[in-house]
C-alpha cells in the first residue's frame, strides 16, 4: 500500500513507519539524520539479530554511486547468518537529486534498474531504510520506494513561515526528553539567540539541563547565562540591544559591529543604520498595535501566532514591504520591547536614523561619529520612558 511522504516538524517520530522500506529526506540534514537513526534502531530491536548492515553512500563522484549501489545490492541478497532477519541502512545518499553526480547516465540507469529490482524483491525479514538530501521525486526510485514503503520529508528550518515556532517546539520536545522543561518564555529566548539552526537547539538545550543539575526548569536567566550566541543573532544583537533600550550593550555592539564592518568587505556601516531603521519601523507598528488594543505582549511564540491570525484582514498594510507579519518572529520580540517607548519617541528615533543616513551619504565623517550619538538619544531619549501599560488609542 502507498504510503504518502509526511512532512514532519523537527522532532522524530517515536512511531516506526510501515512497511519493509523507508526513505528519509529532505535539506534539514540534522532532522533526517536524527529520525532515520531512530527508525534504525528500533528496526534493528524488532528484528534483532547481528547481521543488519549501514552502508555510507555519502559519495563524490558516478564511479563512488556505482560502488554504493551495488553495495546495497550485495547487502539485500547476503542472507543473515544470525537471527531471523536484517536491516540495511542505505546512508547520507548524495545522488538522488538533480546534481551532476545523480543526473550521470549511468548513475540514473542503475538507479531505475535497482527500482525494478526492488519491486520484485521478496522483503520477508528484510527491511531498508534510505536516508537523503532532498530526493527527486521524478525518478522512478522515488516512486518505487514510496509506493512499497513509507516517504518522510522534512524542510529546511528556515525556509518556513513558522520557523519559530518549529523551533521552539524542538527546544522543548529536546528538553522534555532529558526531563526538563522550559519556563515561560525560555524556549523563545533560546530561539531568539540561536535562530533555525535545530543541530545548535539540541546542543544547547543538553547543555542547559547539565547546568541545572537538579533543578526540573529552565529558566530565561539560565538561557541568558549559557547559551551561545551563533551568527544569526550576533547579527540583530544591536538592534535588539536598542529594543531593549540598553545603552551599554548597544555601544557595545556597536562596537564589535563596526569591527566587523572593517574586517569583512561585504559589510557595510550603512547596512547596520537601515538594520536600526527596520527595528525601530517595526517597534512603531508594534506600539501602535499595542496601543489599539489588537496585540498583547505574550511570552511564547506560539500564543504570539495565535493573535495574529485572530487580526481583521484588513488590519495590516496591504504593501508587502511595510506588513510586518513577513518577519512574524521580528514583530513577536518588538512587542514586549515597543513597551519601553512611547509613539513620540519611536517617531523621533526613526526622524534620527534618516537624519544620519543622509549624514553618512554626504559627509566624510566616521560611522562611529554618526551612530554613536545617534543610540544616546534614541535610548535616552528626553528623560521620559514610556510606560509598561499601553494606552489604547481609544482613551488618548
Amino acid at each position: 500500500m502507498k504510503s504518502p511522504a509526511k512532512n514532519l516538524r523537527s522532532n522524530p517520530s517515536t512511531a516506526s513507519p510501515q512497511g519493509p522500506v523507508c526513505l528519509i529526506h529532505g535539506e534539514d540534514d540534522f532532522s533526517v539524520s536524527r529520525r532515520a537513526k531512530v527508525i534504525w534502531q528500533a528496526w534493528c530491536a524488532d528484528i534483532g539479530g547481528m547481521d543488519h548492515e549501514m552502508i555510507d553512500a555519502a559519495v563524490g563522484n558516478s564511479g563512488e554511486a556505482l560502488k554504493a549501489i551495488s553495495k546495497l545490492r550485495e547487502a539485500l541478497n547476503t542472507l543473515p547468518f544470525f537471527g531471523s532477519g536484517k536491516v540495511v541502512w542505505f546512508k547520507d545518499c548524495s545522488f538522488l537529486a538533480e546534481d551532476r553526480t545523480s543526473k550521470a547516465a549511468a548513475v540514473t540507469e542503475e538507479l531505475s534498474a535497482l527500482a525494478e529490482d526492488l519491486k520484485k524483491f521478496k522483503w520477508d525479514g528484510v527491511r531498508l531504510l534510505v536516508s537523503a538530501g532532498k530526493a527527486d521525486k521524478r525518478r522512478q526510485l522515488f516512486k518505487t520506494l514510496e509506493s512499497i514503503g513509507a516517504v518522510e520529508f522534512f524542510s529546511a528550518l528556515e525556509e518556513s513561515r513558522d520557523w519559530a515556532v518549529r523551533a521552539e517546539r524542538a527546544a522543548e520536545d529536546n528538553a522534555s526528553a532529558t526531563g526538563k522543561e522550559f519556563t515561560s518564555g525560555a524556549a523563545a529566548e533560546l530561539v531568539a539567540m540561536i535562530g533555525a539552526d535545530l543541530r545548535q537547539i539540541f546542543q544547547e538545550v543538553e547543555k542547559l539541563a547539565a547546568y541545572i543539575g537538579e533543578r526540573s526548569e529552565i529558566t530565561r536567566a539560565d538561557v541568558a547565562a549559557v547559551t551561545t550566541r551563533n551568527k544569526h543573532a550576533r547579527a540583530f544583537a544591536l538592534a535588539e540591544s536598542l529594543g531593549d533600550r540598553d545603552l551599554p550593550r548597544a555601544l557595545r555592539c556597536l562596537d564589535e559591529e563596526l569591527w566587523e564592518v572593517r574586517l569583512d568587505p561585504q559589510r557595510s556601516a550603512i547596512g547596520l543604520l537601515f538594520g536600526l531603521i527596520t527595528k525601530v519601523r517595526t517597534l512603531l507598528i508594534a506600539r501602535a498595535m499595542l496601543d489599539a488594543g489588537l496585540l498583547r505582549p505574550v511570552e511564547s511564540y506560539q500564543q504570539f501566532q495565535t493573535q495574529l491570525q485572530r487580526l481583521p484582514a484588513n488590519t495590516l498594510p496591504s504593501d508587502r514591504r511595510l506588513n510586518p507579519t513577513l518577519n512574524p518572529f521580528g514583530l513577536f520580540k518588538a512587542l514586549s520591547q515597543a513597551r519601553r517607548y512611547s509613539i513620540a519617541e519611536l517617531t523621533a528615533a526613526l526622524e534620527r536614523l534618516l537624519d544620519a543616513n543622509m549624514r553618512m551619504i554626504t559627509s566624510r565623517q566616521e560611522p562611529s561619529m554618526v551612530l554613536q550619538p545617534v543610540l544616546v538619544g534614541i535610548i535616552q531619549g528626553d528623560g521620559t520612558r514610556a510606560a509598561d501599560k499601553p494606552r489604547r488609542l481609544a482613551a488618548a
